[in-house]
């Protein structure tokens, strides 16, 4: 069997590339792969550099690692492209993301899918992500690219829409929620059957099953009894309201949409136990401890921990090398699989994956509730790419508009200032054309 090329993107995101390199090695049909971990930060990629090897020997693979600051060599001759970039980082980019609006009065929780903060992380991934994609086009023509970065469903419209490179954008969300809900409803999850269809972090489970049974009526106990859990009242909520569970977390969601973030209603915050500032509080605490787990990671005298996780990247990568079969959650361009989404919109469906490669399957309507409430999220997104792929400012602006959380809470002379004010802070990342000097 052939050893397939893997290329990292991004490696320096040490945790994350650990638990790949140790989900991919863990198959014997993959234990000889060719693994290259590309990052522009030296230390960061030395440091995940002596992780992978040691995973290598902690499973007993044999598996060739080798880490390069060249992305051309990188990417020279990959079969896969797994990538888990973020452009600008937490600082400066994701600390002006949550500060300049906050100033302006718009509170965010998580900021990278939706709303201002993810537009503006769309505005500076998506050049990047084409810039790459282009290396692809005339190094590794036929490279499979796995995408991990957020915003997921605009970057990968992006990416779409912008090269010729096959692309698959990954979330565990769907893996995530069914586990929680398992829990809630005390039914193992290896049980429970489900279908899932939407767009990245606003998809629903059109079906929630075991043995054929519908386990609607259990989740619908949940809230009958009081039980729900106090870190997910805002998903119960819109399941209550909808009629379907979301698959993205409370936090994320309520972000989403107009109802639960208000500046004059303190007391929604408290009800819905909505976290603002989440995702700060996150990166600052991962910032804290990483010396620790850095050098944990590292240390030869302790066993390093290799678990098999969630994630739908190794399974991929296995089922097109190994031929086996699966069906797993992938973003790719609708072309009618949902058939009351745009063709054009990126849609996140089950997806058959054999040595044929990528195969999406056919959903069909969505209930219309649904559909449209996605329509507010395909509305952003489109903008946005445009904005970037045209080179149009203005864009960038009409995407603030519709967005459901900042309008909700600003006017738009607020919006209009905020997205000024924000694509300057952003100068050094933001491409040429989207530049006030250029608008």
């Amino acid at each position: 069997m052939r050893s397939p090329r893997i290329t990292f993107i991004g490696a320096g995101s040490t945790v994350f590339a650990k638990n790949l390199i140790g989900d991919l090695l863990g198959y014997p049909e993959l234990a000889a792969a060719r693994i290259m971990l590309f990052d522009i930060d030296e230390k960061r990629l030395a440091e995940s550099e002596i992780v992978a090897r040691r995973i290598n020997e902690a499973v007993g693979a044999r598996a060739t690692i080798e880490a390069t600051t060249d992305r051309s060599k990188a990417l020279d001759g990959a079969d896969y492209a797994i990538n888990m970039i973020q452009v600008g980082g937490y600082r400066p980019a994701t600390v002006t993301d949550f500060a300049l609006p906050t100033k302006a009065g718009l509170r965010q929780t998580i900021a990278d899918t939706l709303g201002i903060g993810g537009i503006m992380r769309a505005v500076r991934t998506v050049p990047v992500l084409l810039s790459m994609a282009h290396d692809m086009e005339r190094l590794c023509p036929d490279v499979l690219h796995l995408n991990y970065v957020n915003p997921m469903a605009m970057n990968c419209l992006g990416l779409l829409r912008g090269s010729k490179i096959r692309t698959v954008g990954l979330c565990h969300s769907v893996r995530h929620t069914a586990g929680e809900l398992a829990e809630d409803i005390g039914v193992p999850v290896d049980e429970i059957n489900y279908l899932v269809a939407g767009v990245n972090h606003v998809a629903f489970y059109l079906k929630f099953e075991r043995d054929g049974q519908d386990l609607y009526p259990l989740i619908q106990k949940v809230v009958d009894e009081g039980r729900i859990p106090v870190t997910n009242r805002v998903r119960y909520d819109v399941f209550k309201r909808f009629g379907y569970f979301v698959t993205e977390s409370s936090e994320h969601f309520s972000e989403y949409v107009p109802w639960y973030i208000k500046r004059d209603r303190p007391d929604l915050i408290e009800k819905f136990n909505i976290p603002l500032d989440e995702y700060p509080r996150r990166c600052e605490a991962q910032i804290a401890g990483w010396q620790g787990m850095s050098e944990a990671l590292q240390n030869r005298s302790k066993p390093i921990e290799v678990r098999r996780s969630v994630e739908y990247g190794s399974e991929i990568i296995h089922s097109m090398e190994a031929g086996t079969p699966r069906v797993i959650y992938g973003n790719v361009i609708n072309h009618g699989s949902i058939t009351n989404l745009p063709p054009d919109c990126c849609v996140e469906i089950p997806v058959l994956v054999d040595r044929n490669g990528l195969q999406p399957t056919i959903i069909g309507d969505l209930p219309l509730q649904l559909a449209c409430l996605m329509q507010t999220q395909i509305n952003v997104q489109k903008l946005t790419v445009e904005a970037v792929l045209a080179g149009r400012r203005d864009h960038v602006l009409h995407a603030a508009m519709l967005d459901p959380h900042t309008a909700a809470e600003l006017d738009p002379e607020q919006i209009a200032r905020l997205v000024d004010d924000l694509l300057d802070a952003h100068d050094d990342f933001v491409p040429g054309p989207l530049r006030r000097k250029a608008a």
